[in-house]
């Protein structure tokens, strides 16, 4: 069994998602991030990040329990785990795969999440932030909108690890400044990805917990986000 610690964030809904497309059971822990028990010893010693995903696989390498933190590894274990051609076993596809993966890790990621901070979150109106990070998400769809007008898929003709790693993270595309409209080939991907089963039932883990009221958090809830605790 899979223990995945979990709180409604695209890097979580990662694996979540993966977890489902690979029909892997598994345990929902929540860490709830606004309440800081990411910072909880117990949690620090799976994700000495504190962060959110990790997981703990009780049948490991030796069947002996691992853990594992940082979404992207998560996702290249569980895929390596189960075989799955998700993460092909080709090396030129799993090159690929691979490349995908890690520009939705140093790229989509961290930039598309500053511009949700700035845009956002930020209890400072600060122009120059929200005009560099709105105009990096813009280039960063642009380079996906140009690879889907050749592929299906970002890694190739095949949905793989690359797709699942960042649809989450374009699914908040109003609060990045995007218009799905301007990127006829990302519009298209998105709306293939997104009515996938697995795709669904990986977004509505903890579904109940998600705050829809659109506030910004305040107080301990925002320092224990935004790293001031």
């Amino acid at each position: 069994m899979i223990q995945l610690f979990f709180w409604s964030t695209p890097n979580a809904y990662k694996v979540s998602i993966l977890l489902e497309e690979l029909a892997m059971p598994y345990e929902v822990v929540p860490v709830h991030i606004g309440k800081g028990e990411q910072f909880e010893p117990d949690f620090l010693s799976i994700s000495p990040n504190n962060k959110v995903p990790a997981i703990v696989d009780e049948e490991g390498p030796g069947q002996a329990p691992i853990c594992v933190f940082e979404s992207g590894a998560i996702m290249v274990y569980l895929a390596e785990k189960a075989k799955s051609d998700l993460f092909p076993a080709d090396a030129r596809r799993r090159s690929a795969v691979l490349q995908w993966l890690m520009f939705q890790m140093g790229g989509v990621g961290p930039m598309l999440g500053q511009a949700h901070h700035f845009r956002k979150y930020s209890p400072e109106t600060i122009p120059y932030a929200i005009d560099r990070y709105t105009r990096e998400a813009h280039r960063l769809y642009g380079v996906i909108d140009r690879q889907l007008s050749r592929h299906a898929y970002l890694a190739g003709d095949e949905y793989s690890l690359a797709d699942i790693a960042t649809y989450p993270w374009l699914r908040p595309y109003k609060w990045q400044g995007q218009d799905l409209n301007e990127w006829p080939n990302i519009s298209r991907w998105y709306s293939e990805v997104r009515a996938r089963p697995a795709v669904q039932r990986g977004l509505a883990v903890l579904a109940e917990k998600v705050d829809r009221s659109g506030k910004p958090p305040e107080g301990e809830r925002w320092k224990n986000l935004f790293g001031q605790s």
